[in-house]
């Protein structure tokens, strides 16, 4: 299965619109591909709190809108990054949408650790709870495991996932340059305990003053780096192989030995 990972730009210079437009174009450039993924809320940007109530949608609203004729025009599976989409009861949400080569909306994702130590993202937002594997049709299908950003730090999270049949982690991010040293661990650190491929999308450019990190990359089961992006806006294209993850764990099968429900230590 071969992957495109879009690591888009977001200029504050330029209308949530006019990058939908510019997106799609990019999701439509990627025929030859079996799976397109786009970074965390590249629409508003990750750090522009201040526009996240006026941007904010429903899961069908105009993001999807836009993505979904962009995924049948290029015949591909689009992981669309992430929206603010609002609920009906009012609570904003920051939520993934992962749609088919038919245009249909195929899964969504409400990030569950929400960043900001009690501010910014993780006041506005409500968290989450539940954990979305898809599962991918076609040549070569994979399921993939689905997270966000900060979620990258608990790792209980995609044990969850992997315990769920995911093969690969998708994990779209806006993530800050300052801890970029961070990304790229904790996305092979990803990898190597769950013996599952990362595919971690960031974004380019600055999000209301936050200079982002870009360097988006693919990890395979083994811990090995496939591909990762420089800090501008690029696009990268791999190739990924349900029977590697298979072999990996095959040849090395670390996740049988496994201990869960230990009990706490003794206090004397």
């Amino acid at each position: 299965m071969r992957a495109s990972i879009i690591q888009i730009a977001v200029d504050p210079d330029e209308s949530v619109k006019s990058r939908r437009v510019r997106a799609a174009a990019l999701v439509r450039a990627q025929q030859a591909a079996d799976l397109v993924i786009l970074p965390e809320l590249w629409p508003v940007g990750a750090f522009a709190y201040e526009s996240f109530a006026d941007e904010a949608e429903t899961t069908t609203g105009p993001t999807y809108e836009v993505m979904a004729k962009a995924a049948r025009d290029a015949g591909v599976w689009l992981h669309a990054g992430s929206i603010v989409e609002k609920d009906p009861d009012g609570t904003l949400y920051n939520t993934s949408l992962v749609i088919s080569p038919t245009g249909e909306l195929a899964g969504t994702y409400r990030k569950i650790h929400r960043f900001g130590f009690d501010k910014g993202e993780a006041v506005m937002m409500g968290a989450g709870s539940d954990l979305v594997t898809v599962p991918l049709s076609g040549p070569g299908g994979l399921t993939l495991g689905l997270a966000t950003c900060y979620d990258l730090r608990f790792p209980e999270l995609f044990r969850g996932l992997v315990d769920a049949g995911a093969q690969v982690f998708v994990v779209p991010a806006g993530w800050p340059a300052r801890r970029r040293e961070h990304w790229t661990l904790l996305a092979r650190a990803r990898a190597v305990e769950n013996q599952t491929y990362v595919v971690a999308c960031g974004t380019a450019g600055t999000h209301a003053g936050v200079e982002q990190a870009g360097h988006s990359i693919v990890v395979d089961p083994w811990g090995e780096v496939l591909a990762e992006a420089g800090p501008g806006e690029e696009i990268l294209s791999v190739e990924l192989d349900a029977a590697k993850v298979a072999t990996t764990r095959e040849q090395f099968p670390v996740l049988k030995d496994r201990l869960l429900g230990l009990a706490p230590p003794s206090r004397p």
